[in-house]
């Protein structure tokens, strides 16, 4: 049996991630940020539930979605998940971020890829692409579990 060491599995991870999700459009309820964390997550042996794939298809249904599972914003959805908050200048790659966002959802959230750069949905973007965020909120450790 070989044993991945946990950097490997973090840059595995999150390649899967970029490859999965750059330059798919943004779409509610699809390709969102929450999906894209989601997917990460659940590629480093997290459970994550979310609602069913198109369930939400707007901003308005979006933030629906989240009050009925008792968030009052992403941030709080992903602090549910257990992960460590971190300050965002000591993440690592296949951490997961949260930056300023678009719409009011207190926040959007983004994958470290390492040296500062991340994968995320920015609105100048046609999908995800590989960002730099120069704005932070917080951040969390997505530690590999076995």
């Amino acid at each position: 049996m070989t044993i991945v060491p946990e950097a490997e599995r973090r840059r595995l991870a999150a390649q899967a991630t970029l490859d999965e999700f750059r330059d798919k459009p943004f779409k509610f309820g699809e390709r969102d940020c929450v999906r894209m964390a989601a997917a990460h997550l659940r590629r480093l042996g997290y459970r994550v539930k979310l609602p069913a794939k198109g369930s939400y298809r707007t901003v308005r249904s979006a933030r629906k979605a989240l009050a009925d599972r008792g968030f009052a914003n992403i941030c709080a959805a992903v602090d549910a998940h257990g992960l460590e908050r971190i300050a965002p200048a000591a993440a690592v790659v296949g951490d997961i971020i949260a930056i300023p966002g678009e719409h009011d959802f207190g926040g959007a959230l983004l994958v470290a890829l390492g040296n500062g750069r991340c994968v995320g949905y920015h609105q100048d973007l046609v999908g995800a692409g590989v960002l730099q965020p120069i704005e932070y909120i917080t951040a969390w450790r997505a530690t590999p579990r076995r």
